[in-house]
């Protein structure tokens, strides 16, 4: 489907405008959209009818007691009323399901995008926010292709008819009454450029709202132990507080034009009164005038009264997409013009030149870092806790890029080579390894939905999963709950290694991948690692020296530079860092 063009920059604050979301969101269901102009159109002159036929009722009918005609009067009038029921049912049928399934097409297109963009952004936005984002945001679009902007383009029709008819029949009491919708119109104009900005707002607070409520959620365990239910309270309530002082605004500016409107259309009513007694009482007006004057006049007021509702909706509806296509302007991971590179294989040699990093300007995280991982060996990182050994890591798969310096694959470096391209042979298992709701065989299957039975159950022996779910009634159909809450730390540790093992990647990158487990645990994963880094580019993140005995080399991160590098026999003859951090941990 089509979008809003996206640019390579992203843009302050966006402002979508009618004639933009008519091109981009209207005009491609045009089919859709005169279909339900035409629907609109059939009800409001089917409207008509009532009104012009109370002037016969009235002047004909009644005094000449003609029940053949009245009989025929009351048929017409039932016939009217039908097409407009008809014609109303068509409309919902047609454009608010279209306008449904419209909302649900941008909300899959804005996720998307979403995925697209870099890992910074993610590091910088609640998720509950872009959850909210993506689900809210784009659902005000229903005013647009569905009856709100038709109803508004109808109810234009339907007073510009009933004005012609209006003057036609009485050009004073006409004016009369025009004069103050007029001044009406103003007013809600005025009003829908005030409160435009009000709704934007209200979009980015509710976001904010909703990304703290969704932190809270998911840490209750944190939240409890802590005693902190009543401070997350708190915050929980100035949020909600805002919202409130955000819908109140809105609620003045809206309350603003209903009385106005309240006062003026009473004003024009008084008019018509006034004056089509007069005209009666001077017997240049007839009652059957006066009454179809009265009728005609109600259909031309509530066709306005309409359209500034109409009017907010629409205005709500852009606040809404004003917040989307800031998102749809961000600049994706690989719209990157100079990343040209496919990779169609991968050895898996991975060299650092000179490669600096920095996650604040002016705060160097790496410096001038230098070292190469050959395909198929194994590269461990040590050091104090910050510095630098998960940016390293980070910066190995991609979700970093140098501030300066290069990293290479296989000799091509990597700012030119396409993201996806390099990933589908790279594998990660964090120390918090993330886990999804459901079973522990979809978790298992996640990388590989395809995946044999054989090749899942190779997986899940190489990791010793078996070990502990073949004490589970369900086995892997075990659900595991929400991020596998209802698994130990070594059991979560265990299905994400199995994970990375049916992934079969080139590259593997282990962020203290035995951190959670018991000895027992650890026991089994060393075996499993063992298998799972054979013949594979391996950059091993760890905090237990004693598990990368074996490593071809091991580099000593301190204060974001390479103190020292070996293997361990070789760093342990040297008696420097390694030696202290190896020897201070076998003691404890």
């Amino acid at each position: 489907m089509q979008h809003f063009k996206e640019s390579k920059k992203s843009k302050n604050k966006p402002k979508v405008t009618l004639k933009q979301a008519f091109k981009t969101i209207i005009w491609p269901r045009r089919n859709l959209v005169l279909l339900g102009l035409v629907l609109i159109i059939i009800r409001s002159l089917s409207g008509f009818v009532l009104p012009l036929q109370s002037k016969v009722l009235m002047d004909e009918v009644v005094p000449n007691k003609d029940f053949n005609q009245l009989y025929n009067l009351v048929l017409i009038v039932i016939g009217a009323i039908l097409v407009q029921a008809i014609t109303s049912f068509l409309l919902t049928k047609v454009l608010s399901i279209q306008a449904q399934y419209l909302i649900s097409e941008l909300r899959a297109q804005v996720q998307k995008k979403v995925l697209s963009l870099p890992i910074s952004f993610f590091d910088n936005t609640k998720s509950g926010a872009l959850v909210s984002r993506i689900m809210s945001d784009v659902e005000g679009v229903r005013n647009l292709i569905g009856t709100g902007l038709v109803q508004l383009i109808g109810g234009s029709f339907t007073a510009i008819v009933t004005l012609v008819i209006l003057l036609r029949m009485n050009v004073w009491m006409t004016l009369f009454t025009f004069i103050p919708l007029s001044i009406f119109g103003l007013i809600a104009l005025k009003s829908f450029k005030h409160i435009r900005p009000i709704f934007r707002a209200r979009g980015k607070i509710n976001a904010e709202v909703k990304g703290r409520l969704t932190e809270t959620l998911g840490g209750i365990r944190v939240i409890k132990a802590f005693n902190a239910e009543q401070q997350e309270s708190e915050i929980f309530e100035k949020g909600v507080a805002n919202i409130y002082e955000n819908v109140k605004k809105s609620m003045t500016v809206t309350a603003l034009m209903t009385s106005s409107s309240t006062f003026l259309i009473g004003l024009a009513t008084t008019g018509v009164m006034g004056i089509g007694g007069y005209y009666m009482m001077e017997g240049s007006l007839t009652f059957g005038d006066f009454i179809q004057f009265t009728f005609l006049l109600a259909f031309m007021v509530a066709p306005i009264v309409q359209m500034s509702n109409i009017g907010s909706q629409l205005t709500e509806a852009l606040a809404g997409l004003d917040r989307t296509e800031e998102l749809m302007n961000m600049a994706a991971e690989e719209d990157n013009e100079h990343r040209t590179i496919v990779l169609d294989d991968v050895k898996g040699d991975v060299v650092f030149e000179d490669v600096s990093f920095s996650y604040e300007e002016g705060k160097q995280v790496i410096n001038n870092i230098n070292f190469k991982v050959p395909a198929g060996s194994v590269t461990a990182l040590v050091g104090s806790s910050g510095s630098g050994k998960s940016t390293i890591a980070g910066l190995s798969a991609t979700f970093l890029n140098p501030a300066a310096g290069k990293i290479t694959i296989d000799n091509k470096d990597m700012s030119e080579v396409k993201l996806s391209s390099f990933r589908k042979y790279l594998g990660v298992v964090l120390q918090d390894e993330f886990l999804f709701e459901g079973t522990i065989r979809d978790n298992i299957l996640f990388p590989r939905p395809n995946a044999t039975k054989e090749e899942l159950q190779n997986a899940v022996k190489a990791a010793y999963v078996n070990e502990f779910t073949d004490r589970f009634d369900d086995g892997l159909d075990t659900l595991i709950g929400e991020r596998g809450v209802k698994l130990s730390g070594g059991q979560r540790q265990r299905l994400a290694i199995a994970r990375a093992i049916l992934a079969n990647p080139k590259m593997i990158i282990l962020d203290e991948a035995t951190s959670s487990l018991d000895t027992e645990s650890e026991a089994l994963i060393q075996k499993s690692l063992s298998e799972l880094v054979k013949d594979r580019t391996t950059i091993v993140i760890a905090h237990r020296l004693s598990t990368i005995k074996k490593a071809d080399q091991i580099l000593v991160i301190e204060a974001g530079e390479i103190a020292e590098r070996g293997t361990h026999d070789e760093l342990i003859a040297k008696e420097g860092r390694y030696f202290d951090l190896y020897t201070y941990q076998s003691k404890i």
